[in-house]
């Protein structure tokens, strides 16, 4: 089939719908072919600029650092050599010393749980590892105080503190003021304890003393993993408040 190409040759814009000559007509990047008023160039905006991948890997990451001169490495003993001139295979131990010494070893000499190299004659035993530190105590002044017509305890001075506890840490709730008499302070993972259908929480506590008295604190160390727990009068309902662990 022939299709009509001259100059007198006419077609309908597909935007406006009048009737123009053909070889005026303008294909636009949406695939309409147009007219000259109704032709619209597409916007840079349709194209944006391509952003590659940020790279996340470094090549050779790992820094280069001057070899340790002391630290837990090794120590090459020489080879000891006895007295028909018949030299050991060489010998190695795990010890604090400056890595690769040598030493002229007379004898080697163990036990169970410690290596000892005999060093010109002197004994020369593997380090103990260093102690534990224990976990700083940290103490809470407790008083006894009426607001509105109810005790409540006042924690630091604050009534019915909200306190924020951390896991493995001690804390120690001084009663020793006088207002604590007969309010013995404890600890539930119910809303108001024993008073609120729960039980005494135990873990990590320990109290000492009578309540007013000198010396009297009730003490808790957080374990990992305690719950929200809550701190309440034993006697009394409504006088303590919240303990959030972390």
């Amino acid at each position: 089939m022939a299709y009509a190409q001259g100059k007198y040759a006419r077609a309908i814009c597909d935007r406006c719908g009048f009737d123009v000559p053909y070889l005026d007509l303008k294909k636009e990047w949406t695939g309409f072919k147009v007219c000259g008023e109704c032709y619209e160039p597409k916007s840079p905006q349709l194209n944006p600029p391509h952003h590659p991948t940020d790279p996340e890997a470094l090549y050779q990451p790992r820094p280069t650092v001057p070899a340790p001169t002391t630290g837990q490495g090794y120590v090459i003993i020489n080879n000891p050599v006895d007295s028909a001139g018949v030299s050991s295979p060489v010998m190695q131990v795990n010890y604090n010393e400056p890595i690769g010494a040598l030493y002229n070893v007379s004898a080697i000499s163990s036990s169970v749980g410690e290596i000892s190299i005999l060093v010109d004659g002197a004994a020369t035993p593997s380090p103990s590892p260093s102690p534990t530190p224990s976990p700083s105590v940290t103490t809470y002044t407790v008083t006894v105080a009426s607001y509105y017509g109810s005790n409540y305890f006042y924690i630091d001075g604050v009534r019915a503190a909200t306190l924020n506890l951390s896991e493995g840490s001690i804390y120690k709730f001084d009663q020793s003021d006088s207002t604590n008499g007969t309010h013995p302070l404890r600890f539930s993972t119910t809303s108001n304890g024993t008073h609120g259908g729960g039980t005494e929480y135990t873990t990590g506590v320990t109290t000492s003393g009578t309540p007013g008295s000198s010396g009297a604190y009730t003490q808790i160390e957080i374990a990992t993993g305690a719950p929200t727990l809550y701190y309440y009068c034993t006697n009394h309902s409504g006088m303590g408040g919240i303990i959030y662990t972390s």
